[in-house]
């Protein structure tokens, strides 16, 4: 059986201690999940979670579990609630690190590492999830094994997909940079990255908070990495190559954007990740 998720765990994990969570399956009616999803503190957009998770449930428990839940009246309280204004889709983020913030956090982390040699290597971290566009979870699944330098490629296994958790290997085209960030860090485990995604995130936004950078996510990087390729005149079907998209209609959001050449040509960054260890 596929494993859900943590985050659809915690949400689960919620929902349980809700009065609806009591109430006998049968007996379920939009109303009550209505009622259950104005109760939820939070934005449009994280009641709008909650009730994604709780709907795949729904979908479900009858024909796996028995349990009379009616996967109509979910779809209902869903209608309803999006149109009452309850739940919503999350807002897509376009913020994007300056070159400046980036030399703040590189030194940073090349200055802790020079301090502490046993710590994560988040400056090679965060150039690579630039260049290659790549997830923090994803990053850390990459392995040696599937590192095809002559072909500028890798396997990123378990690829995040909105229809499924595991099992979606995809190869993608690595951009010359983060072939050299890898090139930098030769080691004997199997994973070319061993760290925790929960690492990555919580070291990240530790160091922005320490360098008075407001509202910058790790996630963001990729938002950038996609943005300069689109920048350096690439159309979308060489961007999905790196991205691994496998539908284009999602990058359609950076279509918009002007070709005005590559801003990390000459960005002493990528050096300062690859020389420092």
């Amino acid at each position: 059986m596929k494993d859900i998720g943590r985050t659809k765990a915690q949400v689960l994990r919620t929902i349980v201690t809700y009065p609806i969570a009591d109430l006998p399956c049968s007996t379920v009616k939009s109303k009550d999940v209505i009622e259950f999803l104005q109760s939820l503190p939070g934005q449009p957009q994280t009641v709008g979670n909650y009730a994604s998770h709780l709907a795949s449930i729904f979908a479900i428990a009858r024909p796996m579990w028995d349990f009379r839940l009616d996967d109509r009246e979910m779809r209902d309280a869903i209608t309803v609630a999006r149109r009452m204004g309850i739940i919503s889709r999350s807002a897509q983020r376009n913020r994007r690190p300056t070159l400046d913030e980036l030399d703040r956090l590189l030194a940073h982390f090349i200055d802790r590492r020079q301090r502490t040699p046993q710590a994560m290597p988040m400056h090679k971290v965060i150039v690579f999830a630039l260049f290659s566009t790549r997830r923090q979870a994803e990053i850390t699944r990459l392995t040696w094994d599937d590192f095809q330098n002559e072909h500028k490629r890798i396997l990123v296994r378990d690829m995040k997909h909105p229809g499924e958790k595991l099992g979606n290997d995809t190869w993608v085209d690595l951009p010359e940079e983060a072939i050299r960030i890898i090139d930098s860090m030769r080691n004997s485990k199997a994973e070319i990255f061993p760290y925790s995604p929960d690492a990555i995130t919580a070291n990240f936004t530790r160091a922005c908070k320490l360098l008075g950078i407001d509202d910058l996510h790790f996630h963001d990087l990729r938002h950038e990495g996609i943005s300069r390729l689109f920048e350096m005149g690439w159309n979308i079907p060489h961007v999905a190559a790196v991205s691994g998209h496998r539908s284009w209609v999602s990058l359609k959001r950076y279509t918009h954007i002007r070709e005005t050449g590559d801003k990390y040509a000459s960005w002493p960054g990528i050096q300062l990740a690859i020389g420092n260890e």
